[in-house]
């Protein structure tokens, strides 16, 4: 069987730490071509990562005109998101975008009509559904083991991790902070464990309260404050339709020890649940407390059912591409994400009127 012919779309941080090194675990893919807009990145991904005679674009449209494929994987700004997809789907190609799925909501959506109207597969990299804990968490709900899930906390804090490369502190490029960068992976996990996509308002706030701090103490050295336009922290509180309400925190720059990144705590009428020393899961059985945590590392001796070796990119890479040759739904489904970008474009709405923002026509 032939191969799918994958073209990668921005060669910067996330392609190289994630799509390329996972793509290439894949073996019914070979990546013949790359975009950057600064060509040597996508020089350097082609010599790594692309077959014998991979070519190199500086312009997606180019490529776009020039390659036949079949894939395409988009990792630019947010900002490019919507418009680069569309034109892969339009040219005739399967799309996986790098999260968030947007830069605002009305992008997202456009994205999700034109794999409508061209019949080709959108996904959005939420890796995180993909880890070990996640997964088993989601075999519960869906079993209703935790029984109506109606209070949940989508985490997303880092204390003094602000990225400091790329264009992360541009409000213009991306659209946000650490709201749309990391918060969108935990409300993403919380949605799809809870199975959950109906917002009816949300509350949100948003702070500029440590960007001009130059006593930083960053773990990625210090960031410069006449750059840092986005905000450094965000907060949500979120009414869903029926009653449930999630509260989302997310932060890059934060006084707090209480650190925890793409993690999640539920709170149902039969078991409560969270990721913040492995997955804990709690209880009362005759009238007593309980609490325990799966064992998610090993199997039973003649096989081999635990985590595994491989990383959730992998995992999310191996997926998508056989839900392309299967002609299945891939993980991640176009429409999920276009709520979770609704929901955070609400929260910012929310923090910039300081008023509550309701969901309408979704």
């Amino acid at each position: 069987m032939s191969k799918l012919k994958l073209a990668v779309i921005g060669c910067g941080g996330i392609a190289n730490g994630k799509h390329l090194p996972s793509l290439k675990q894949v073996p019914e893919v070979e990546i013949v071509a790359f975009c950057d807009i600064i060509v040597e990145r996508a020089e350097k991904a082609a010599a790594e990562y692309g077959v014998e005679g991979a070519r190199v674009y500086k312009c997606y449209k180019e490529l776009l005109e020039k390659e036949t494929l079949d894939v395409v994987h988009v990792c630019t700004p947010n900002r490019s998101h919507s418009e680069i997809s569309i034109a892969a789907m339009e040219a005739g190609c399967h799309v996986m975008c790098e999260k968030p799925m947007a830069y605002t909501a009305a992008e997202a959506k456009k994205m999700l009509e034109c794999a409508k109207k061209t019949g080709k597969k959108l996904t959005i990299g939420y890796q995180s559904r993909y880890r070990a804990d996640s997964q088993h968490l989601k075999l519960m709900t869906n079993d209703g083991e935790l029984g109506d899930v109606y209070y949940a906390k989508a985490h997303a804090v880092r204390r003094r991790a602000v990225p400091t490369w790329g264009v992360f502190l541009n409000e213009y490029e991306q659209g946000g902070g650490p709201l749309i960068d990391i918060g969108t992976h935990a409300l993403d996990l919380t949605l799809w464990l809870t199975n959950n996509y109906k917002p009816k308002y949300c509350v949100g706030t948003t702070y500029h309260a440590l960007n001009n701090d130059t006593n930083q103490g960053n773990a990625w050295g210090n960031w410069d404050p006449e750059k840092f336009t986005v905000e450094d922290s965000a907060f949500g509180f979120i009414v869903m339709e029926n009653g449930a309400t999630i509260n989302l925190e997310a932060s890059w720059a934060l006084n707090t020890l209480d650190v925890i990144e793409a993690s999640v705590s539920l709170c149902g009428t039969k078991l409560g649940a969270d990721m913040r020393d492995g997955l804990r899961i709690n209880g009362i059985t005759h009238n007593r407390q309980f609490d325990y945590k799966p064992n998610l590392n090993a199997g039973g001796a003649a096989f081999y059912d635990g985590e595994g070796n491989e990383e959730p990119q992998v995992i999310e890479a191996k997926q998508w591409i056989r839900a392309i040759l299967n002609d299945t739904d891939p993980c991640v489904l176009p429409e999920q994400a276009y709520i979770v970008s609704c929901i955070l474009e609400g929260i910012y709405t929310s923090a910039k009127t300081g008023k509550p923002y309701y969901f309408e026509n979704l």
